[in-house]
């Protein structure tokens, strides 16, 4: 079989990264292309999975607009080339597109209510679309949604090692506590009209922290010189390992609330957008969410003080994963046998 795969965020690399390496060893061939998003590129290049660059991206509404023209172009004339038997994609219009025109089917994944202009620009032209069951919309009969969340393809146990040896790159003693801060870049479309941690809020935020724990930052965007020194400077294929063993983890980005959610890492989500997954990890005690506001620092200074958080919550965790399936595994399966699935049930595993 011959697989179309669009990625177009440094998340969408870990979510099929294992799939496409199973798929490849039961000799189905990839064709990957790949928007150029702060450190996707790299990632494909560490795992060394072969991709085709189909560049930035725009911002803005009217810049995404023209965009959408021109990569659908180049997927097209690749895909008229390669021949694909299927399109899969996380929420690519592009894929979609390309995917309907050509008269083959599209699996598309997406764990993000909120954002309805995406929805709407693949939807119509997908297939499949697979989603959390915690998704709080249905989108009609090609909506199928399974039991799990998809953090659980690459950070299931059975897929991820931890290692400590980024540690001593961080210069970190073995039981030192430390806190990773993500700021994301806002330039999404749904991003419009929302926000997450102010700068005042970020200052006061790093003044109390740093009295229990070190800090280190992770940005989608340039950090102001005065922040440079807690910058987070490791290899990106180390993130995992590095949000594995921190202390906390306090974040705009709900993919990395996601993951520490799965990895049983204590973590505080601040954003004002928020998703069915996010509320069903808070309600099992998986993550927080908050505004930017003084109530977040508080319950920040509560798990760093508490000695024993770390082990509570990867407990916590360990139970609630019990429950879910083996994300990896289903949609490997599901690939492979989509044609004998023309009725699936609506909730799967």
């Amino acid at each position: 079989m011959k697989i179309f795969l669009d990625i177009g965020h440094p998340a969408h690399v870990h979510y099929f990264k294992n799939l496409i390496k199973s798929l490849q060893v039961k000799k189905n061939k990839f064709l990957i292309t790949a928007r150029e998003k702060d450190v996707t590129h790299l990632l494909l290049d560490n795992y060394k999975i072969p991709y085709i660059s189909r560049g930035k991206g725009r911002n803005g509404l009217i810049g995404k607009f023209f965009y959408l023209f021109k990569a659908n172009y180049q997927l097209y004339k690749l895909s008229k080339n390669f021949k694909p038997d299927i399109f899969i994609s996380f929420a690519s219009p592009y894929a979609g597109h390309v995917a309907f025109f050509l008269r083959k089917p599209h699996i598309s994944f997406t764990d993000t209510e909120h954002a309805k202009l995406g929805i709407i620009s693949f939807l119509p032209f997908t297939t499949i679309l697979l989603t959390p069951k915690v998704f709080k919309i249905d989108l009609g009969e090609k909506h199928l949604k399974f039991n799990g969340y998809m953090e659980q393809c690459y950070l299931q146990e059975k897929y991820f090692s931890p290692s400590n040896k980024v540690l001593k790159q961080l210069r970190l003693k073995p039981e030192e506590k430390y806190v990773i801060i993500r700021l994301v870049s806002w330039n999404a479309s749904h991003d419009i009209g929302h926000s997450g941690i102010s700068r005042t809020v970020l200052e006061e935020l790093i003044n109390e922290i740093k009295k229990y724990s070190k800090i280190f930052i992770s940005s989608e965007s340039e950090l102001p010189q005065e922040l440079e020194k807690y910058k987070l400077q490791i290899n990106p294929t180390e993130i995992h390992n590095v949000l594995y063993f921190s202390s906390l983890f306090i974040g705009e980005g709900a993919t990395m609330a996601s993951e520490c959610a799965i990895l049983g890492t204590p973590s505080i989500y601040v954003n004002s957008l928020t998703a069915g997954t996010l509320q069903a990890q808070e309600r099992d005690g998986l993550l927080n969410i908050f505004q930017s506001n003084k109530k977040m620092i508080d319950k920040a200074i509560d798990i760093l003080k508490n000695n024993d958080s770390k082990n509570e919550q990867r407990k916590r965790c360990n139970e609630i994963l019990k429950n879910k399936i083996d994300v990896n595994l289903f949609i490997e399966q599901f690939v492979l046998d989509y044609s004998k699935n023309s009725n699936p049930e609506k909730e799967l595993g």
